[in-house]
């Protein structure tokens, strides 16, 4: 039989699951051979758990059919055998249960979740009501508050007290019958007479005002006239200029500097005071003027207004603008924390020191805020050129040229100890590497400031303007002299560059008219390569060489023979004499640690200073100390070939100078020291 033949003969079977009871009924009676099947009628009567075990049933039995199919075919069973089609049949009515199972579980499902929807709305609905009703008890909640907290705008009035209002106030406004019993009628008579006291009180205001502006208009017409006397004030001033130029008393300049040092920092106008006073009585060469911004010197001088507004809003802007920037990194924030800390005042002073021949020596003196320190920088200005002499570039240079001018100050550390635990919190290591562009802090900067720090040595009572004032003669008198030394020292360099050993006519007695060694180079040395050099050692191990002093090589030569002289000269000079260490070289290398007469030589030029220290202030020390060289080195050459060979000695060094005796004592030492104005050597 076809398929189509099996379709026509199977019942039509319609299945109603959402359909009304009459269209199911209208149906059944247009078609009486259709039945009507209504799974979710059938759905309500029958238990799931029922449903369960007819499915895993229903699976085992489909299970256990087709093991059987299986075995079947194994056995050797045809395809279309009976007892295949039995069970390939009652496979398919399981089938059939499965799928009814299937929907009915579905439907279960969907009724399920209807229920599940129905019964949240429920919820959600009886939530709304309670959140509403929430918001309703918290409203009238808020409404009593503020009931609660109304205040009414009399209880802002400061009134008098009751005493004081029964006593002055009216018997019409105060109404003690009425208003002792009643608190209320109080408060309202006690608002009327106060009402009574603010208009009388306006019109004195009133009152006062017109007398005001009269008292305004008044000022105004005497500030009119002193007005228009201040041009003819400074007509006068400025007729009178040449009679102050005259007289050497400039007020006018005077006044400007005194509106200006009230803005100085207490050092700075310490300073000022003094120098400016020592310059009256006793040094007219000195001046004294006031450098820098003055706007920015009164803007730190004025107290601040408002800050603790200004820190709100700028801490409120520093907050937004950092969430939208990125935060600066700890080495750019360590950057500024430095700059603050080195900051300087805003005005600096500048101290003019002229000398006779018009070099002046400039002097600007810094003062740092937060270390609360002063530093000093220099600059030499001459009339004459000082470009020539290359070994002499050290002699002016703004970074040494104070060094040491008090013993061992040598300006490269700050003298206040506070400051050093304000370095560590910035990483300040050491203020030298800041010296060249603050400038150096040296001790007697500070005394001149009146400024004065504790320290191991000894300390004076004395503070401010009394250890400014203690300093000052002193102090301007050393740095006149240290100027005055190296712009001598300067012009000798120049000379001995070429050769030539300047000796002054005041000087002349102390050498013979004859020397016939000379000078053949003078250069400048570094400290480094000075201690390289081998006759120097015994000096540097005695601690007698520094790194602030300055090293120069003197060569002094006489036909074959050749004098090395390592010079060491310490800024001080010429209160410091230069130390001289020798080595000859001539029938081969000698030095003053292997050759008793190189010593005797060292001596003549390094222990007897005084002799070579010429009129005061001895700034030809140097250059006598060089010809005394000359004259030495005569005086060994010549003994040294008659000793050697007693007789008249070689050709190379004939004899010139008079010599009482060739040598003396066990070392044979040679006769240096010369006689004026007899012109002969002998001993020490």
């Amino acid at each position: 039989m076809s398929s189509d033949a099996v379709k026509k003969r199977k019942p039509k079977v319609i299945r109603n699951e959402s359909g009304t009871p009459e269209t199911k009924r209208g149906r059944a009676e247009g078609d009486q051979d259709v039945r009507v099947y209504n799974e979710e009628v059938e759905l309500e009567v029958r238990d799931p758990q029922q449903d369960y075990m007819l499915y895993k049933n229903t699976c085992a039995a489909l299970a256990k059919l087709m093991a059987e199919i299986q075995e079947l075919k194994a056995g050797g069973a045809k395809v279309g055998s009976v007892e295949i089609e039995e069970r390939r049949t009652q496979c398919s009515v399981h089938f059939i249960t499965l799928k009814k199972l299937n929907r009915l579980a579905h439907m279960r499902l969907k009724k399920g979740r209807d229920q599940t929807h129905e019964a949240k709305q429920r919820v959600d609905v009886l939530h709304l009501q309670l959140q509403n009703l929430l918001y309703e008890v918290m409203h009238l909640q808020k409404e009593i508050g503020k009931c609660l907290e109304f205040r009414s705008q009399h209880e802002e009035i400061e009134l008098v007290s009751e005493e004081e209002f029964f006593q002055e106030a009216p018997a019409e406004i105060s109404r003690p019958h009425v208003t002792r019993d009643d608190q209320h009628q109080l408060t309202l008579a006690r608002l009327d007479w106060e009402l009574e006291q603010r208009k009388r009180l306006a019109e004195q205001y009133k009152m006062s005002l017109a007398r005001k502006e009269k008292i305004q208009k008044a000022i105004e017409q005497k500030r009119e006239y002193l007005s228009s006397l201040q041009p003819g004030l400074q007509n006068i001033m400025q007729a009178s200029l040449p009679v102050q130029e005259y007289l050497a008393i400039p007020f006018e300049h005077m006044q400007k500097q005194a509106e200006v040092a009230r803005h100085l920092p207490p050092p700075l106008y310490v300073l000022l005071v003094q120098a400016g006073a020592y310059g009256q009585a006793c040094d007219k060469n000195l001046s004294v003027s006031i450098r820098g911004d003055v706007d920015e010197a009164k803007a730190l001088s004025r107290p601040p207004e408002d800050s603790q507004d200004d820190e709100s809003d700028s801490d409120a802007e520093e907050e937004q603008q950092n969430t939208k920037r990125r935060r600066a990194t700890s080495g750019v924030q360590l950057d500024d924390k430095r700059k603050e800390m080195l900051r300087r005042h805003p005005l600096s002073l500048c101290v003019d020191l002229k000398c006779k021949d018009g070099s002046v020596l400039h002097l600007f003196f810094y003062y740092l805020m937060n270390l609360n320190i002063l530093t000093v920088k220099t600059k030499v200005s001459t009339t004459a050129d000082l470009s020539g002499a290359v070994s002499a570039g050290e002699l002016l240079n703004s970074e040494s040229l104070l060094n040491c001018l008090y013993a061992s100050d040598h300006g490269k550390e700050t003298p206040n100890p506070a400051n050093r635990y304000q370095f560590d919190k910035v990483g300040i290591t050491t203020f030298g590497d800041y010296v060249s562009d603050l400038g150096h802090p040296y001790v007697w900067v500070q005394k001149l400031g009146g400024l004065q720090f504790s320290s191991g040595g000894a300390q004076s009572g004395l503070t401010g303007s009394a250890l400014s004032a203690s300093h000052m003669e002193r102090t301007m008198k050393l740095l006149r002299g240290r100027l005055q030394a190296r712009l001598a020292l300067h012009k000798q360099f120049s000379s001995l560059e070429h050769s030539i050993i300047p000796v002054s006519s005041e000087c002349q007695h102390l050498f013979p008219a004859k020397v016939v060694s000379g000078l053949m180079r003078w250069t400048l040395m570094s400290h480094q390569e000075f201690t390289e050099l081998g006759f120097v050692q015994h000096v540097l191990k005695a601690g007698l060489v520094h790194e602030t002093d300055l090293f120069f090589m003197a060569a002094v030569e006489r036909g074959t023979a050749r004098l090395l002289a390592a010079v060491v000269m310490n800024p001080r000079y010429p209160e410091v004499a230069p130390l001289f260490s020798l080595s000859l070289h001539w029938k081969g290398e000698r030095s003053g640690r292997t050759d008793d007469n190189l010593r005797a030589m060292e001596s003549e030029v390094n222990v007897f200073r005084s002799e070579l220290q010429g009129p005061r202030p001895g700034l030809q020390l140097l250059t006598n100390q060089i010809q005394r060289l000359c004259v030495c080195l005569d005086v060994y050459l010549e003994t040294e070939s008659q000793v050697c060979d007693g007789s008249e000695g070689p050709k190379e060094f004939p004899r010139e100078k008079m010599c009482l005796r060739t040598a003396r004592g066990p070392s044979r030492l040679k006769p240096f020291k010369y006689n004026h104005p007899q012109g002969f050597f002998s001993h020490r």
